[in-house]
């Protein structure tokens, strides 16, 4: 955490995509059964944008840039949940979420961070959004087809 005690109360969501709306879920370790999307709390002195792309590496082994990013311009705020508080400042009970996306060409297996996930899985979106385990994750999803009949298609 980059010398940090707590982790801050900041993080992203990146939905990672074909054009075809195919979707990638990850399973969390712990809790086993916690499927997801790529998350993870900013660091210190860093940007969403720059833990956006740190997320998508670590938890996946794609290199991206900033440009291959979507910005939604999208924050959610939720509570955390109890089991993970302790990962926080005393008193700290709500996290607030930016929201990107990736799109990539076609489905392919990614690099897993085995602390942090142990299985991935390509869905189409609708069965994507019925896994995922959050709600803030469950709705990015469905905005997806509306999202993405306003960006340009994947590189090739």
């Amino acid at each position: 955490m980059a010398g940090l005690p707590y982790k801050r109360p900041i993080s992203v969501l990146v939905v990672i995509h074909t054009t075809t709306l195919q979707v990638l879920l990850l399973e969390r370790v712990v809790p086993a059964g916690f499927w997801q999307s790529v998350t993870g709390s900013l660091e210190a002195d860093e940007s969403p944008l720059q833990a956006a792309i740190r997320e998508v590496n670590e938890e996946t082994g794609l290199a991206v840039s900033s440009g291959q990013l979507h910005d939604w311009h999208h924050t959610n705020r939720f509570e955390i949940l109890k089991d993970w508080r302790a990962r926080y400042a005393p008193g700290v009970t709500h996290n607030t979420e930016h929201v990107f996306s990736l799109c990539v060409p076609t489905p392919r297996p990614v690099r897993l961070a085995p602390a942090e996930h142990c299985m991935q899985l390509w869905l189409p979106f609708e069965e994507a959004a019925g896994k995922a385990s959050s709600w803030t994750n469950r709705d990015a999803i469905l905005m997806l087809p509306r999202l993405t009949a306003q960006q340009p298609d994947a590189p090739g």
